[in-house]
Parts: structure tokens; C-alpha cells; sequence
């Protein structure tokens, strides 16, 4: 199975990126909490790209492959290069007061996703995280 989305860059655009992963995780008959964690997780990575500073409007693809065992997701967009995966880790003990702001939504994707990687190739940001689906 093959599927992909293009939304503007955005955060209007957010309502129909989680009507697709509802579709998508329907049709795996995954459970609803499977579904849940990777609408939030992709929500996040597409709320990232929208939110991350853009000198234009453009479009963000998100493609969706499978395996009898998890899902691959590919979050591609032509903005600013930006590495999620070099941004350091949420220190989860310090009261929230002295937390820096930003790094939940980066720690909720790694949280909920098995694999994350990225790579930026043809002037593009391209974000790859997989989920495992097998026993879920």
C-alpha cells in the first residue's frame, strides 16, 4: 500500500492531514489508540514544518508505505533546512517553569515512533519516521 497527501504550509491544513491518517489507520483496522499516536505524531512533524520559519508559501508531502510490519511516513517540504533529529533531548525533570520552550513536540514523534531519521537532499527537508504495526 502506497499513499500520500499535499497540504499548504498551513496550520488550516492540520484537519485534513488527520482525516487522512483516519482513513489510512481504518483501513488497516488498526487499533484506535495506534491511530491516536501516530495523528499526533504527524501532526506535530507537519506543525513543525508550518510553524518553522518559511520564506514563502509552499507544499508539504507526506508519503505512506507499508510492510506487514509497520508504516514508513516521508514528510517532505522545500522550507528553511531543519534537522529535528539534532535537537537534544527534553529534560523531562526540571520543573516546567525552567524547561526551554519547544522540544515536546519533537519528543512525542520520537516517543511514538520506532525510527526517526532525516536528510535533506534536492533542497529538501525529508523526514522519515517509521511505525511498527505488526503486534499493535
Amino acid at each position: 500500500m502506497e499513499k500520500e497527501i499535499r497540504i499548504k504550509n498551513n496550520l488550516d491544513e492540520i484537519a485534513i492531514l488527520a482525516n487522512f491518517v483516519e482513513e489510512l489507520c481504518s483501513e488497516l483496522a488498526l487499533p484506535a489508540e495506534v491511530t491516536m499516536n501516530i495523528n499526533l505524531a504527524l501532526e506535530e512533524a507537519v506543525a513543525n514544518v508550518i510553524m518553522y520559519p518559511s520564506e514563502e508559501e509552499h507544499e508539504i508531502l507526506l508519503k505512506v508505505s507499508d510492510t506487514n510490519e509497520q508504516l514508513i511516513f516521508l514528510l517532505t517540504d522545500k522550507g528553511l533546512s531543519f534537522d529535528p533529529t539534532q535537537v537534544a533531548e527534553v529534560d523531562l525533570t526540571l520543573p516546567i517553569e525552567e524547561r526551554p520552550i519547544g522540544g515536546l513536540g519533537i519528543f512525542l514523534i520520537r516517543s511514538i515512533m520506532n525510527e526517526v531519521t532525516y536528510q535533506r537532499l534536492d533542497n529538501e527537508n525529508q523526514l522519515i519516521m517509521k511505525k511498527n504495526i505488526k503486534n499493535e
